[in-house]
């Protein structure tokens, strides 16, 4: 990896802001054509992917069915995925899976024990390892919530780390890829004379945070990977960079959002006062472990015939009513009936974790409260990732492709992740011949703006607006919360546009412009939907209405 410091491609053809698994997939895909640089605003690993519990929704097995998994994610968004996008999506799971272990991803197996490498490693490996079919049936499966089948591949409880650390060697290795790390986007560019009159990605403004300078790189194509926005809440199983910042340049640069009312509470997020937004696995309730109250009493049975394996939204309103209903901190999720070898096996990072703050899971229940998870809305785009601007592509948590509708079901992101990365990938491939690289882009002028001597202002709006976004537009809304919000949220985004003009710009205050923008989104969206749907519950429209329809914000 290059040191940030370097001025080392300015002009490149591909250049990916994020780099978990969408971005460093598109990387590997497009880097045997084209040179690829790709851009993380922290240290590499500092993302989503790499956090991740559970594993890859894929149909794998013969008792399953690409029919049933579309039904059963059909299901989970109550109405409002689109058909054919869920379609493509779960027709090229076992294409994307396939992919992954020929990369080397150390998958679990059915016959070897839990924790066993089955196929090379991101460590040892110097060449993706060849996949076949044999391999693939004999990958261990899991069920999650909304799932018929048992469908989850992983590699034990850590899947996006084994995803992440192979992706990114393999990045690493591949001479066209170039991996800078500390470095913040700003702004896309954009051109109307570049391509008869359309409005064209040309490059994007970034900022360099070991000089301080923002620079440029010019593009012939940009894509966006940057997450979810789940840092706009209080409490989040997200990490720190989840800002929102692609859904917010993609609006800044012209492109449609949608659905940003659909954001995602995982319902079971570790509650202690010094674990910082560690999630408990979805996993553990599909290898039968239970929610109970304080009492010791299950209650899931008194919310749906699915119980614990019900779809998250139902999960995470339940634990919500039964906290507001007892006035209790937490509930607490229960696997110690299971053998304590088995719960060792299967789930070693989180008794590991647990472990160290003092709960041994096999013997002790676990407590749990609700988190912000993921953002099911986000930047328009078909299942090629392209968005409404030219050469300007969006894939992953950042993008609303149409697949998870109204609810995500467990384990379809990172799928999604993958299978669209790939129709980027083509569409790039068929585009690059045609598309020039423009020979200059104006530099950033900062020569109006001064640095700050009141950065307090920047945590304090950081502050007030995850706390009124977690109190007035989270698991449970009403209208009148919601204006409330949307009146405050007006007031921060002016102070934000002034601090912005006026100042030199961080990485601090580049990200509060972007969770003002996108928490000002997810509001508005929230009150143009007069019923409650999957993650969208309001007092004030209890009922689903019979029409299904998107909610698609225009810039």
């Amino acid at each position: 990896m290059s040191n940030p410091s370097e001025a080392l491609y300015r002009a490149t053809d591909l250049l990916i802001i994020g780099s978990g698994a969408a971005g460093l997939t598109l990387a590997l895909r497009c880097a045997d054509f084209a040179s690829v640089t790709v851009l993380s605003k922290g240290d590499l690993k500092e993302g989503a992917t790499f956090y991740a519990q559970g594993g890859i929704a894929a149909v794998l097995d013969d008792s399953d069915s690409i029919e049933s998994h579309v039904e059963d994610t059909l299901i989970a968004g109550v109405d409002l995925c689109h058909r054919t996008v869920v379609e493509h999506i779960v027709a090229h799971s076992a294409e994307a899976v396939s992919w992954l272990v020929a990369q080397g991803v150390p998958f679990t197996t059915r016959n070897r024990p839990q924790g066993s490498q089955s196929v090379a490693t991101a460590t040892d490996a110097k060449k993706p390892a060849k996949s076949d079919s044999s391999l693939l049936s004999s990958l261990h499966l899991t069920q999650e919530g909304g799932h018929s089948h048992r469908r989850i591949i992983h590699a034990t409880d850590a899947t996006g780390k084994a995803v992440f650390e192979t992706l990114h060697q393999r990045a690493q290795e591949h001479p066209s890829i170039q991996l800078l790390a500390g470095f913040t986007a700003v702004d896309v560019v954009t051109d109307k004379t570049v391509a008869n009159g359309q409005n064209t990605c040309i490059g994007a403004y970034v900022l360099n945070q070991q000089s301080g300078k923002v620079e440029v790189i010019r593009a012939r194509f940009v894509a966006l990977a940057t997450g979810g926005a789940s840092k706009t809440y209080l409490y989040t199983t997200n990490p720190d960079g989840a800002s929102g910042d692609g859904i917010a340049m993609a609006w800044r640069a012209g492109c449609r959002v949608g659905n940003m009312e659909f954001n995602q509470f995982h319902p079971t997020c570790l509650f202690h006062p010094h674990a910082k937004s560690f999630l408990i696995t979805e996993a553990l309730r599909g290898e039968g472990a239970l929610l109970e109250l304080p009492d010791g009493q299950p209650f899931m049975d008194r919310f749906d015939e699915r119980r614990e394996l019900a779809p998250r939204d139902i999960v995470a309103r339940a634990i919500d009513h039964e906290m507001k209903r007892l006035g209790c901190d937490c509930v607490y999720l229960n696997i110690t009936h299971k053998p304590a070898s088995f719960i060792r096996e299967h789930f070693p990072t989180i008794y590991q974790r647990c472990l160290g703050f003092g709960i041994d899971i096999t013997t002790n229940r676990i407590p749990v409260v609700p988190a912000a998870h993921y953002t099911c809305g986000g930047v328009v785009t078909n299942t090629q990732g392209e968005t409404d601007i030219h050469n300007l592509y969006a894939v992953g948590e950042t993008s609303f492709s149409g697949l998870h509708g109204a609810n995500r079901m467990a384990s379809n992101s990172l799928l999604e992740c993958f299978v669209v990365a790939f129709g980027a990938a083509q569409s790039i491939q068929n585009r690059l011949s045609q598309t020039p690289l423009v020979d200059h882009i104006a530099a950033w002028d900062e020569s109006r703006v001064t640095g700050s001597d009141d950065e307090v202002l920047v945590s304090h709006d950081w502050d007030e607006i995850r706390r009124f976004m977690w109190d007035f537009v989270g698991i449970v809304r009403s209208t009148k919360r919601l204006q409330r919000a949307s009146s405050r949220i007006s007031l921060i985004r002016e102070e934000v546009r002034d601090y912005y003009i006026q100042h030199k710009v961080t990485n601090d205050n580049l990200e509060l412009r972007n969770l003002a923008l996108v928490s000002e989104l997810i509001i508005r969206c929230a009150l143009r939907r007069a019923e409650s749907r999957g993650l969208h519950f309001t007092l004030d429209y209890p009922n689903k209405l019979s029409t299904a329809k998107d909610t698609i914000l225009i810039p």
